[in-house]
């Protein structure tokens, strides 16, 4: 995911693909406890899509609070 896409969600998609991103996160660990993971690379991009999506929130939450 890039940037740009982040960008371009509403909070309310944050919100969902931040829980979408993290039940993956819990399965591939589950598939990683298991000897059964295959692309090792997707754990990195997980975590950095989330890191993402949390940093688009925190910098949109700010900006909230002004308006109101």
């Amino acid at each position: 995911m890039k940037a740009s896409e982040v960008r371009d969600m509403t909070p309310d998609q944050l919100d969902d693909e931040l829980v979408k991103l993290k039940k993956e996160q819990f399965n591939l660990r589950f598939q990683q406890a298991s000897g059964q993971l295959e692309k090792t690379a997707r754990f990195r991009q997980i975590r950095r899509d989330i890191a993402r999506i949390k940093t688009m929130q925190r910098q949109a939450a700010p900006a909230e609070q002004n308006k109101g």
